[in-house]
């Protein structure tokens, strides 16, 4: 039986809730922001909310247009870790990896780890879909059951609400394992489209091009049409919630990133901004032609940033050299610009601390978190919930523990480059403003139902971390 783990499913299982009513809201009252019809969320993956400042110094443009009727977060910051997995689940969640359970993109505990790219062959574009035979299993009601990323979150998704009140959904991301966003029911969306990123070449081009078939289905959800080897069906209307995210400007900051010193887009990075952008502007006139732009709401949100944005910072270490630090057993370690570490046993956490103090400094480890600070932090108890690291190396600004020689940046970390993320909202109800207080990409879930005319507090995370509606949309 592939990676069974029936004490971990049954830790899965009793800590979901059973999902509260869904409330419809047409008529409420003394609110800000506006009410809407459908919802298009775009992660912008890696675009910082320094990029935003950037791309609109340079002038005009449909960033620029949208913020015109819209609002704008300066210091919007996503998940920590910020791994794509727990940023994507945080907009539509309201919740944090303490809460949906979801860590990162290669693990589901210390005992069962995950491979984002569980399709039958990911060097295809499109090979099927998810093939069971990758996946974990575990003994359900008695029988062997596989268990599909899906089964991973912990609490439901805003396309479970919405699909709950009877309207259509649909997303896009880069591998099928984002399956993961159907929520723990499986049925939140009504049309899913994965087409697999890992199949597509290094250059701009080719991410640019990967990133058209996402936009491409954008346009065609806004005509009510299915998508050719999406899953599941529209049935010729438009999705109330729908969208996905751009994968080019991730790609060119690991690769290409920015000018030393003026800390400008390189060429190939400012030609993906550059794409991105086009997009947007395409979806709204496609929104336009079909008369429904007054009833939507468009958020920009970015799931992740990346780090080091100044590339004299970048510095590499074998994550091997971080595992082998500890003097411990290590069931598994997961490594970007952060080192999450599951111990083999939790009785070895001090030993292993004591091993990692004293490579501190060759290990250019910035902080390691562990034991009561990981609980006071936020991150959870490694003793009560095996999704949770024993130890988490944070190391410090531009290192990434890694060996590849073909990246100079990486996310998944806790840096400010890390996790200060773009993040605006746009419709032709709001008026041009800007809120420089802390929010965090959390508060989309929220916004996205309130807007909606439906319960927030439906999101079973949003009830338990008391997550609010981004400033603009809150009660008065």
């Amino acid at each position: 039986m592939r990676g069974f783990n029936s004490v971990l499913f049954s830790f899965l299982l009793t800590t979901q809730v059973v999902s509260p009513a869904v409330i419809r809201r047409d008529n409420d009252e003394g609110h800000q922001g506006c009410t809407s019809k459908y919802v298009a969320v775009f992660s912008v993956d890696g675009l910082h909310n320094s990029d935003l400042d950037r791309w609109l110094a340079l002038g005009p443009s449909n960033m620029s247009a949208l913020l015109e009727s819209g609002y704008r977060y300066t210091n919007a910051w996503t998940t920590g870790p910020s791994d794509s997995y727990p940023g994507s689940l945080a907009q539509y969640t309201g919740a944090n990896p303490r809460t949906t359970g979801v860590w990162y993109q290669y693990l589901m505990s210390f005992t069962v780890v995950y491979d984002e790219t569980v399709d039958y062959n990911s060097t295809e574009l499109f090979s099927g879909g998810i093939d069971p035979a990758h996946l974990p299993q575990a003994i359900i009601n008695g029988k062997c059951t596989d268990i599909y990323p899906h089964m991973r979150t912990r609490v439901n998704t805003a396309f479970e609400v919405v699909v709950g009140a009877g309207y259509k959904t649909a997303y896009t991301d880069k591998h099928p394992s984002y399956d993961l966003m159907r929520g723990p029911s499986g049925k939140g969306l009504s049309e899913g489209y994965f087409p697999e990123i890992a199949a597509v070449g290094p250059t701009v081009e080719d991410n640019i091009a990967y990133d058209q078939y996402h936009v491409n289905a954008w346009l065609d959800w806004i005509d009510g049409k299915d998508i050719a080897k999406a899953e599941g069906s529209l049935g010729g209307k438009v999705p109330t919630l729908f969208g996905g995210n751009f994968q080019a400007v991730s790609v060119e900051q690991k690769t290409s990133g920015y000018k030393a010193g003026s800390l400008d887009f390189t060429d190939e990075l400012l030609k993906a901004v550059k794409f991105v952008d086009a997009s947007l502007g395409l979806v709204v006139q496609k929104l336009k032609a079909k008369g429904l732009y007054a009833d939507t709401l468009i958020i920009i949100a970015s799931k992740h940033g990346q780090a080091p944005i100044d590339p004299t910072k970048y510095g590499k270490i074998d994550p091997k050299a971080v595992t082998n630090a500890t003097g411990v057993d290590v069931a598994f370690q997961t490594s970007d610009d952060i080192a999450l570490i599951f111990l083999g046993d939790h009785k070895d956490t001090g030993k292993a601390v004591d091993g990692l103090q004293v490579k501190r400094t060759a290990l250019k480890i910035d902080d390691i978190i562990y034991g009561e600070r990981l609980i006071d932090l936020g991150f959870g108890d490694p003793l009560k919930d095996p999704a949770v690291p024993d130890i988490i190396v944070k190391p410090v600004e531009g290192i990434i523990y890694t060996t590849s020689t073909a990246k100079i940046a990486e996310h998944g970390g806790l840096s400010e480059d890390d996790r200060h993320v773009a993040c605006l909202v746009s419709s032709p109800g709001l008026k041009k403003n800007a809120f420089g207080g802390k929010v965090y990409t959390t508060q989309v879930a929220p916004t996205i139902l309130k807007t909606l005319g439906l319960d927030p507090q439906s999101l079973q995370g949003v009830k338990a971390e008391g997550t609010k509606t981004l400033p603009g949309f809150q009660d008065e």
